[in-house]
């Protein structure tokens, strides 16, 4: 259900979420798992899910699947890889920036770490906002360039250049990491979903460091400081 309260996040929950962060490569299940239950409270705090239409965008963890159906939620996952394992299970092959669905169509459109990704961001964000419906709500959240977890599993040598990173990953590994800038990964800011949100035909019901308790979210307007400090930028905006 929909929560009158609001709900305050704090260093236990961060805490929580960044031990998971920690295993990602290790115990990827327990980290999905905790960002999937952790993304529907957020979701939850906005809108009702049981009954719903939830559209996955960037797809990938069976554990969002899971999580969203058994909060009752009709979970359809869009990915442009058919082998993504969540897509295998009735999800759908597609590109971001030409959703295979009608204008309007979708109550949630949920798009979690797929925004650093793609060569156009703010092109992407506004075809999620296309195909939500009058009311309903998009869920976005992306890390961001600069910021600790900025080059992916290049980090933190991303801050010494993207190239050198990737080079310096190659010497200690002998391959290239999956995620290289310029072609699979993207130097996104979070000046950039600001300033999309801003611009779009929705209202932003939360914008806030994702990971972070909520009294760290007076970061956000502080050029600079939250480029490198957010660690992932969530927004939550309702389509008018």
């Amino acid at each position: 259900m929909t929560s009158d309260l609001p709900t305050r996040r704090g260093l236990r929950r961060s805490a929580r979420l960044f031990s998971a962060f920690l295993v990602e490569q290790s115990d990827p299940e327990r980290f999905y798992s905790e960002l999937a239950e952790d993304s529907i409270a957020l979701l939850r705090e906005h809108t009702e899910l049981r009954g719903r239409t939830v559209l996955d965008v960037g797809a990938g963890p069976s554990e969002f699947a899971h999580a969203f159906r058994a909060a009752g939620a009709r979970y359809v996952p869009v990915d442009h890889d058919a082998s993504v394992p969540s897509v295998r299970d009735g999800g759908v092959v597609g590109d971001a920036l030409r959703l295979p669905l009608a204008d309007g169509s979708i109550d949630v459109v949920f798009s979690s770490n797929m925004w650093e990704h793609v060569p156009d961001p703010e092109a992407v964000a506004d075809e999620l906002l296309r195909v939500t419906r009058p009311g309903g709500l998009v869920f976005l959240s992306y890390t961001n360039w600069l910021s600790p977890w900025g080059g992916h599993e290049t980090s933190p040598w991303h801050w010494l250049g993207g190239e050198r990173a990737i080079a310096r990953y190659e010497r200690k590994h002998g391959h290239p990491p999956k995620n290289r800038v310029g072609e699979t990964l993207y130097r996104v800011s979070v000046r950039q979903g600001l300033e999309w949100a801003k611009g779009a035909d929705a209202d932003v019901v939360a914008a806030r460091p994702r990971y972070l308790p909520d009294a760290a979210a007076h970061i956000l307007r502080v050029p600079g400081l939250r480029e490198v400090v957010t660690w992932n930028l969530l927004l939550i905006l309702r389509r008018r």
